[in-house]
């Protein structure tokens, strides 16, 4: 099933014609929260879901658990959640590449970004970096551009419509490198292999997943699109730092419920973020995995604002380059 069907398959889900939210009594009184993450285990929605879950437990005194629903690049979990009771038992790990990305590239989607959903905060974000073999020439991102305006020079992404794909043609443009080509994968991990056997000269990812790599030496990071240098990492300069500033930008993951979810539930949640982003346990982990809160982190109307934003920016950056993902 391509990815289209999925989306069709998700608007015609039994959630569709799910029941009013019921916001009678006080929350939470029955049964577990379910918090989805929309992609698969072992992802950064994953690894976040499974530390933000337990912080939310002894925080409400209910079970919270992650139930994962992938598919169809993070639409479905997310539409899964849209059509949800919107009663507080139902909660989803929001992530930039539906909300934001997904919402400036897919022709269609089977709910709106914002007025679908109860956007509470966002929780942490991971900045984008461009990496290449430890083997590879190019030194510096001034060696790569180089390259690239003389002879084709691939990067790989994680798909059509991808943050690191729009990222890629932002630097295509601005640093005049029309041989800069794109070589778009299912995912990260084909297009990691691929840079490793050397089939592709480039990749841009998230720093989440390459930070082993990074460590032990086997890639190498040009430019990360983080606003300043970070700290694990000093020795990787900032796009911003090269003269390419408007490639700052990072993937965020947000909590959020279906719309219509009740002011004293959406209150308490956004209220305990602050407190979830400050247990030692989930910060020590986000280090590790270079994929910290923003300082401050936005909450509320300043969390909408934000995708209301970075959708209106990415929409017309892919309307320019003619990005359409499928």
């Amino acid at each position: 099933m391509n990815r289209r069907q999925l989306l069709t398959a998700a608007v015609a889900a039994p959630f569709a014609l799910a029941a009013p939210a019921v916001a009678q009594g006080a929350w939470p009184t029955r049964g577990s929260i379910r918090l989805i993450a929309q992609f698969p285990p072992g992802g950064l929605v994953d690894t976040i879901s499974r530390l933000v879950a337990p912080v939310m437990q002894q925080m409400l005194g209910q079970t919270v658990l992650v139930e994962n629903r992938a598919g169809a690049g993070g639409v479905i979990g997310t539409d899964f959640v849209a059509k949800a009771p919107a009663d507080g038992y139902t909660l989803l790990v929001s992530h930039a590449s539906v909300h934001v990305y997904g919402a400036a590239t897919l022709p269609t989607m089977p709910f709106h970004p914002v007025d679908d959903f109860t956007h509470m905060g966002m929780l942490v974000e991971a900045a984008n970096i461009l990496l290449v073999r430890a083997q590879s020439p190019f030194q510096n991102l001034a060696q790569y551009i180089e390259a690239a305006r003389t002879r084709p020079v691939r990067f790989g992404s994680s798909g059509i419509g991808s943050a690191p794909h729009l990222l890629g043609e932002m630097l295509k443009g601005a640093a005049r490198t029309p041989q800069l080509d794109h070589v778009p994968y299912r995912g990260s991990a084909p297009a990691m292999q691929d840079l490793l056997a050397n089939q592709i000269e480039s990749m841009i990812d998230p720093i989440t997943t390459n930070v082993q790599q990074l460590r032990d030496g086997s890639l190498r990071a040009l430019a990360v699109s983080s606003p300043q240098r970070l700290p694990a990492f000093p020795n990787i300069p900032t796009f911003a730092e090269l003269g390419f500033a408007p490639l700052t930008s990072a993937q965020w993951l947000g909590l959020s419920a279906p719309r219509g979810l009740p002011t004293e539930i959406t209150t308490r949640l956004t209220a305990m973020i602050p407190e979830i982003l400050a247990n030692p346990t989930l910060l020590a982990r986000c280090n590790e995995l270079q994929t910290l809160p923003r300082n401050p982190s936005p909450i509320g109307a300043d969390f909408v604002n934000v995708i209301r934003t970075e959708v209106a920016h990415w929409t017309a950056i892919a309307r320019a380059n003619n990005i359409v993902a499928s």
